[in-house]
């Protein structure tokens, strides 16, 4: 009859696992205190190793969006020269807001003997109203009256720069060219530039001017935002958008687009996707060689000529 190995002897019998094995080179097996192995944690080593970084990036958009509105709005703080100094036609306002606010402005008349109608400057997103003066004195010389007027925190203005602040600052100097002024509402011309065409389309969405024109418009902010920074979630990050294509569609006012072909801040293809959003009646004009800063832009023979040409079609 066979014998039978007690199981303590059959167990003390099996081979004992090299010391130095590849499990323990590795690291992949650690001893407790009680000297029972357990299996170390890739993940939890990989999120240390991630955790600086991860954290770094997370800072740094918290920080762009804390601080976003710097990055859109460059106001010139300093008050702006009267009026009187810039040119003799001007009228000094103050024009009252809903949030009780007071801007300051220019009604720049015209040096025609009759007004033919009055046009409203939207400024960018830089400067001051005095830096539309050309512009402003070219219109005047063909009959027509026009409004500079300078956004709350630009010019010296109380207040700060948002895009709920600068859509109150726009309805008020409305407000004030038709109820203080007598201005014919029938006969108000939006003159959006930059960022003000922003402005001019969310004002036009609300009271439709008798004609738009935009000087270099885009889609909306995050459409210009991602031009600029790809690398960024400026959907997510935003809090101004100014949705201009998702207005444009509901204004029925003729619409002029004014687009340099080498603008570098608002690329002409940006403008061609908000014009051709737009129903119409309108026209293009592209600016062969101009950037976003050139004169051509700003205040040129071409800028000017077009702008006036496209009035007179519409009785303006």
């Amino acid at each position: 009859m066979s014998r039978r190995w007690p199981r303590e002897r059959n167990k003390a019998a099996q081979p004992k696992p090299a010391r130095g094995g590849p499990a323990e080179r590795s690291g992949a097996v650690e001893r407790s205190g009680n000297g029972k192995q357990r299996t170390a944690r890739p993940v939890q080593e990989a999120i240390r190793l991630l955790a600086l970084p991860l954290a770094l990036a997370l800072g740094f958009l918290l920080l762009v969006f804390l601080f976003q509105r710097r990055l859109v709005y460059f106001p010139s703080l300093a008050p702006v020269a009267t009026g009187a100094r810039v040119a003799a036609a001007v009228d000094e306002l103050q024009i009252p807001t809903a949030d009780g606010l007071s801007l300051g402005a220019w009604l720049v008349r015209s040096r025609a003997p009759t007004t033919t109608a009055t046009v409203v400057v939207f400024n960018g997103n830089a400067g001051d109203r005095s830096l539309r003066m050309p512009l402003a004195e070219a219109l005047s010389e063909e009959g027509y009256a026009v409004l500079l007027f300078d956004y709350r925190g630009y010019g010296g203005n109380p207040g700060r720069p948002s895009e709920r602040g600068l859509m109150r600052d726009a309805q008020a100097v409305r407000r004030y060219l038709v109820e203080e002024r007598g201005a014919d509402p029938r006969r108000l011309v939006y003159f959006g530039e930059s960022l003000g065409t922003g402005v001019a389309i969310a004002l036009a969405a609300e009271h439709s001017p008798a004609a738009l024109v935009l000087r270099s418009p885009f889609p909306s902010l995050a459409a210009l935002g991602r031009t600029h920074y790809p690398w960024l979630p400026v959907s997510l990050l935003l809090r101004d958008r100014f949705d201009s294509i998702g207005r444009i569609g509901a204004i029925p006012s003729p619409l002029l687009v004014i687009a340099g072909e080498r603008d570098g801040i608002v690329p002409a293809k940006l403008s061609r996707r908000l014009y051709d959003a737009a129903p119409g009646p309108k026209r293009w004009v592209e600016i062969p060689g101009a950037d976003h800063n050139d004169w051509e832009l700003l205040a040129g023979e071409r800028l000017v000529g077009a702008t006036v040409a496209f009035l007179a079609e519409h009785g303006l």
